[in-house]
């Protein structure tokens, strides 16, 4: 299973999700937990935002089809489809709906982020607590709100050490990732890198910083873990 902070290519991510990843809104990816990928990268379709210290993901509804309208970014997202299905943004929000009113529990969402062509980081496991809509140029749009996964879950289905995760902000990842070469600042390896804290958050260390953030492989993550070096 990848841990929080993994990074990996737009191969392998498919690869974890046994599926090859068209879109960004997967309800129920496989019949099973749901997939989001996200981005905040300048120029990205979608302003997805990272909140609360990265314990918190604000992720947007997708817009309408490009075959249903000539520019989907004037007109409302939508919630079903003619036919009346539910859109990916319709079945997340009954889901987030029926968390709000305590008709369910909380739905469980892996989420990826794109940091640049190609290379994609998992961002953690979240839950689905709530759902809306804004204003966004005249238009409407769907937003919902994820929070970081701290239940006690099968071990096989959560990232190690969660307590200790937050999500890092995506300018400090591209900063990390140029500062380092893309390689782990121990060994030099670019196979199985991750996002390390250099001071970790259960001794005090921060995400918004990129001084506090290194490129580690799996190794030397694995051999690191919560020690201060």
């Amino acid at each position: 299973m990848l841990e929080s902070g993994e990074i990996i290519s737009y191969r392998e991510m498919c690869d974890a999700e046994r599926a090859s990843l068209q879109r960004g809104m997967n309800y129920k990816h496989l019949g099973q937990e749901s997939v989001l990928l996200m981005s905040v990268r300048s120029g990205a379709p979608y302003h997805d935002r990272v909140e609360d210290d990265g314990r918190v993901l604000v992720y947007e509804g997708h817009d309408v089809k490009r075959t249903q309208t000539r520019d989907p970014k004037t007109v409302d997202q939508p919630l079903s489809e003619p036919s009346g299905k539910l859109t990916q943004n319709g079945q997340f929000w009954e889901a987030a709906r029926k968390f709000q009113s305590g008709k369910s529990d909380a739905d469980i969402v892996r989420v990826y982020e794109k940091i640049k062509t190609g290379i994609w980081v998992f961002n953690g496991v979240f839950r689905l607590v709530d759902a809306w809509q804004e204003d966004s140029g005249g238009r409407n749009v769907f937003k919902f709100r994820l929070e970081l996964d701290s239940s006690d879950r099968p071990r096989e289905l959560r990232s190690s050490a969660l307590e200790h995760q937050r999500v890092i902000p995506s300018a400090v990842k591209v900063e990390v990732w140029k500062r380092d070469g893309g390689r782990c600042v121990k060994c030099g390896s670019g196979d199985n890198l991750h996002f390390d804290h250099v001071i970790p958050f259960s001794q005090g260390g921060t995400s918004l910083l990129a001084k506090n953030i290194q490129l580690l492989c799996a190794r030397h993550n694995f051999e690191k873990r919560d020690k201060v070096e």
